[in-house]
Parts: structure tokens; sequence; C-alpha cells
């Protein structure tokens, strides 16, 4: 009965305090777990770097979501704010399967949109984790249309 009672106290340990050498000993691995909450948002989150190289082959729907406006990212698509991203879903591909860019001005509304997106049914969300200042603080520029 004393093993029963280590193992929930054990994985609470593990939880609130991260890896550790109880990863193997009980059978959870902390990362896989982390990778799994990550994996289950249903959208990626991707880095400026990723986004510069993206833009060079552009094949994706790429969109403003920050509200209210300030600046863009040239290639910008469209500007939909980020929380009337389900009632424009008309100003989106009607493919659930195609690519979609979110970014915003410091990520959070973007994280919001995809994850919406994801909800409603769209299969290859992501967004720019840290934004627009982000993307200006690595030396790239926004613009104002």
């Amino acid at each position: 009965m004393t093993g029963f009672l280590l193992a929930p106290t054990a994985i609470a340990t593990q939880i609130m305090l991260g890896p550790s050498i109880l990863d193997g000993a009980i059978g959870f691995s902390y990362p896989a777990a982390l990778a799994a909450e990550q994996n289950s948002s249903g959208f990626q989150t991707i880095t400026g770097e990723q986004l510069s190289q993206m833009l060079l082959r552009k094949d994706f729907f790429f969109v403003n979501v920050h509200i209210p406006y300030a600046g863009q990212i040239d290639g910008t698509d469209a500007f939909i704010p980020y929380d009337k991203i389900a009632q424009n879903l008309d100003k989106l591909p009607a493919d659930k399967r195609a690519k979609i860019v979110l970014y915003c001005r410091s990520g959070r509304m973007s994280e919001i949109a995809a994850e919406q997106l994801s909800k409603l049914g769209y299969l290859h969300v992501s967004h720019l984790s840290g934004g627009m200042i982000a993307w200006q603080a690595s030396g790239r520029a926004l613009t104002e249309h």
C-alpha cells in the first residue's frame, strides 16, 4: 500500500518540479508530456527566422490579427481582428487544409486566433512567436499600408 501512496506524490512532485531522476522510475516523462500538451493545441508556433524562410517561398495565407492596426509584415494577405476571426472566415481560404500563418504585435492575439481557427477545423495554422516586436528586434522591418 505504501507504493501506491508514493506514486501520486512522486507524480505531483514531477509535475511541479519538472524533469528529475523520477523520469524512468515511474514511467512518467516530463518532456514527453510537455510535447503532447504543445501538440494538442492544434496549431504551431513559429519563430521569426522560420517565417523569414517561409516568406521566400510563400505558400500560405498570411494574416495580421493585431488590433488596433500597428503596421504589418511584407507579404500580408489580410487584416482580420483576432477577436473577430470566427466571424470573418469568408476572408480566409475555403479549404481548411490550407496553410495559414497569423501574427500580431506580441504573439498573444495571434495565439488566441490560432487556437480559435484550430477549434473550427483548420488543420495547418501557425502563429508568430513574439509577433512584430520580435520580428523588428531581429532587424526585420514592418511596413505601413
